[in-house]
């Protein structure tokens, strides 16, 4: 990994870039880290909704987009952004070049809607910085390496192409701006007084990702995690400290909680009468995973009956569910049917404390007992316990734990090591 310097990479999501006012205000303090001596680039979203908009305008011409046709649609939201950012930065006085995620150099596989960063060969985005340019760089998009296709990296892979971009380029830091001012202990538009947390670990961040917190991409802190680049997630709107997502020997003490997330966008698949034998769960998730679909929580029962045939249910994105039907119908006689729930919800805690603390899952269950929330299945990782529940139990089941695990304001925590603000270099 190249040594890091003076290097900043800034990510702005829609909201950020919205309209002409929120454009001028990201270029505003594009302009504001160059003229602090630091070299920059900037990562954009597709403005506001628009990325909605071409899906939708996508679904009013076919009921099953063609993958490669969706990727070259999609990709043209953040290239308008980057386009329209670059001409207010030149009319502040500086230079500014936009480019498309092919044209930076990013590298994916050919995984339509999907793709994943394989190599980030930034030597253009290098050149231009050398002579003291701004570079704005579309994200969520790439080139893939064999086809040489228009890729897309998913629902917010732009945090991901500006982590790859601040590895790549050795950046001291990645900023993230949005809409919120930080990382919080749980969606603050479901519990008012959730706390801003002044910082998380990598892994305390996957798992949040991986739970349903939307503020990162799950791919951009695994990134960030296996090339050790420090992210600053922070208001688009207010310039004030956010939260820093740093290794977990840099976090310090942490509470035995550090969070409560929840997901209301995922769909459960149950697979009836499955044959007990070996082979066959692999012959199943080998298909799924073959088809870019990505399983989270996995039940299946022991076979009590004379026919030995057992019952495999497993969750999935929503937007994921027809494809995971069709892939299992395709398998043949494997199961007597498949069943679907469209909508079931997920609430999860988090926290490194986790490990050391033994108690949090009796305490978990017992509260969502006393709250009369039924679990439908769970799933358990060191640092994070996730129940399944009914969609409409995922507000109560929220406001719930975090009331019990004393996650408010008012909670006593161990010193913020960043103090009041976060001493990351370019910040």
């Amino acid at each position: 990994m190249p040594e890091r310097d003076d290097i900043v990479v800034m990510k702005f999501g829609g909201t950020s870039v919205a309209g002409p006012q929120e454009i001028k205000r990201a270029a505003r303090r594009i302009v504001s880290a160059r003229e602090a001596g630091n070299r920059v680039v900037a990562v954009l979203s597709a403005r506001g909704k628009s990325t909605d908009e071409l899906v939708a305008a996508a679904f009013e011409i076919s009921d099953r987009p063609d993958p490669r046709e969706m990727d070259m649609l999609l990709s043209t939201g953040e290239r308008i952004s980057c386009a329209l950012a670059s001409m207010a930065i030149n009319d502040m006085g500086h230079k500014a070049v936009s480019l498309t995620g092919s044209q930076a150099g990013i590298v994916t596989d050919s995984s339509h809607t999907k793709a994943r960063i394989i190599d980030v060969r930034a030597d253009r985005i290098k050149e231009t910085l050398g002579k003291e340019q701004i570079v704005l760089v579309a994200g969520f998009q790439g080139v893939s390496t064999d086809s040489r296709d228009v890729t897309t990296l998913g629902r917010g892979g732009s945090d991901t192409t500006a982590v790859a971009i601040a590895a790549a380029l050795g950046a001291s830091v990645c900023e993230i701006y949005t809409d919120v001012t930080g990382v919080f202990s749980a969606d603050p538009r479901i519990v008012p007084g959730a706390r801003k947390l002044p910082v998380v670990s990598y892994e305390e961040m996957l798992e949040m990702s991986a739970s349903g917190a939307k503020v990162l991409q799950l791919r951009s802190v695994e990134y960030a995690r296996n090339y050790n680049v420090p992210i600053h997630c922070r208001s688009s709107f207010e310039d004030l400290p956010g939260t820093l997502v740093l290794p977990e020997s840099e976090t310090m003490e942490r509470p035995i909680i550090t969070a409560v997330t929840h997901s209301d966008d995922e769909s459960r698949v149950t697979v009836v009468g499955v044959r007990d034998e070996p082979g066959i769960a692999g012959r199943i998730f080998t298909a799924l995973a073959e088809a870019n679909v990505n399983v989270d929580v996995i039940i299946q029962n022991e076979p009590v009956g004379d026919d030995a045939l057992a019952d495999l249910s497993f969750t999935v994105d929503r937007d994921d569910l027809p494809t995971a039907v069709d892939v299992i119908g395709e398998l043949g006689e494997i199961s007597h049917s498949v069943r679907t729930d469209e909508r079931i919800g997920k609430v999860s805690i988090v926290g490194a404390g986790m490990r050391t603390n033994p108690g949090v899952a009796a305490k978990v269950f017992e509260v969502l007992g006393r709250e009369h929330i039924n679990i439908e299945m769970i799933s358990t990782s060191p640092i994070k316990i996730s129940c399944v529940i009914p969609a409409d139990e995922v507000k109560h089941a929220v406001q719930s734990l975090h009331a019990a695990f004393d996650l408010g304001d008012d909670a006593i925590l161990p010193d913020d090591p960043t103090g009041e603000n976060p001493t990351v270099p370019g910040l």
